[in-house]
């Protein structure tokens, strides 16, 4: 089994949007990542928060193939952690997926003796920022050598 991460995907609304659990259904086609388990979490304008299972929608099945109804790994407290980071009127799909890419790569490490000691996500724009400060590092040097 590859890496597994638990994702919380925040939207503004009420309703889920269509189009991210569509990506979410190519990645899973493209055979990138596998989905564990995934709960819908909805914040009301008014606070209220409500809960169900993504399986429970038709219109997503392609995305939730491979979920059995046994699985209920998500739970509540799950649920009450990503309500806490939502606005009022909106909604989150929490999603457990396992990275499938990794999955080879990890049972070669394993295979070695080795393991993975441990992972750190790095916000996207973190990255651009330290992409950009390289540039403008070679870029100065270049100007004081020129």
């Amino acid at each position: 089994m590859g890496p597994v991460e638990c994702v919380v995907l925040a939207f503004p609304g009420e309703r889920l949007k269509v189009a991210a659990v569509t990506a979410i259904a190519e990645l899973r086609r493209a055979g990138q990542v596998r989905l564990i388990d995934s709960l819908v979490v909805v914040k009301s304008v008014t606070g209220e928060v409500s809960t169900s299972e993504l399986v429970e929608y038709e219109e997503y099945d392609e995305a939730t193939a491979e979920i059995g109804p046994e699985v209920n790994l998500l739970g509540p407290e799950d649920a009450a952690e990503a309500a806490e980071a939502l606005e009022p009127g909106s909604c989150a799909l929490v999603l457990l997926v396992e990275h499938v890419w990794a999955a080879r790569a990890a049972d070669a490490i394993r295979e070695a003796g080795g393991r993975i000691a441990g992972t750190v996500r790095i916000p996207p724009e973190v990255v651009e920022e330290a992409r950009r400060a390289y540039r403008e590092a070679v870029a100065a040097a270049a100007v004081g050598k020129g």
